[in-house]
């Protein structure tokens, strides 16, 4: 397998909003990857910078703007040799869709490909949960619109329990976080049973804590990374 190659392109992943999803992004991109030999994958550069300020403190005016720490980072990759960039953090596209047009690569948008991919599994719509910051900026009602898809959001009681689920996780326990994720399902599921568009990067990790049916969730760590899979081996263009 000497000969094999992997894609021609470089992907850059800012990280570490949190570490734990970033990890797992990691996980995802190599397992579903195309590739039967190391040389087969993504040469992946990872600049994992927990310190970039909150996301969602800063939507709501209690925080540090992140935006210039986001680009620095952003650029960084690019300086390194990235040719695509992804951001395993929903929240963060708040501050990047401010910038989006002025970097030299494309990147692929959480976002829009998470909405895809809850329309895909779901056309008659879908739960919404997410931080408090990514329901504030309407990021996901917005192109959800765009696209004549629906949302449902939970209850303002039920959207501070997923603060915690996400708080939880980050704190480094999924048990738990998961435990509390199932109670906020049970609820949801019995007032509408459609499916769960996880609009945050740690809810994956406690869904898959709570043994709730893989198949009744949306995750935007596995949307981003199919999508930057099928970027990366698209054919080149002749």
């Amino acid at each position: 397998m000497s000969g094999s190659r992997g894609p021609g392109r470089v992907l850059g992943v800012l990280g570490g909003m949190g570490p734990a999803a970033t990890a797992e992004f990691m996980r995802l991109l190599a397992e579903r990857s195309p590739a039967s030999c190391d040389q087969e994958h993504a040469t992946v550069y990872v600049l994992s910078d927990p310190q970039i300020p909150d996301r969602s403190s800063a939507i709501v005016g209690k925080g540090e703007d992140p935006t210039a720490r986001l680009r620095s980072g952003l650029t960084t990759l690019v300086r390194w040799g990235a040719g695509l960039l992804a951001v395993p953090c929903n929240t963060a596209h708040y501050f990047i869709d401010r910038f989006r047009g002025d970097l030299p690569v494309p990147l692929v948008h959480i976002v829009e490909e998470t909405v895809a991919a809850a329309a895909g599994l779901s056309p008659g719509g879908a739960w919404l949960a997410g931080t408090l910051g990514t329901i504030k900026t309407g990021l996901f009602q917005a192109e959800a619109e765009r696209l004549g898809y629906q949302f449902l959001l939970p209850p303002e009681d039920a959207l501070c329990e997923v603060k915690r689920v996400i708080d939880t996780v980050k704190g480094g326990d999924r048990r738990a976080g998961g435990m509390l994720l199932r109670r906020i399902m049970d609820d949801l599921w019995s007032a509408r049973d459609i499916p769960l568009c996880m609009a945050c990067t740690e809810l994956p990790l406690a869904y898959d804590a709570s043994g709730l049916p893989a198949d009744r969730a949306v995750s935007s760590l596995e949307a981003l990374s199919d999508a930057c899979v099928r970027a990366l081996y698209a054919p080149a263009e002749s």
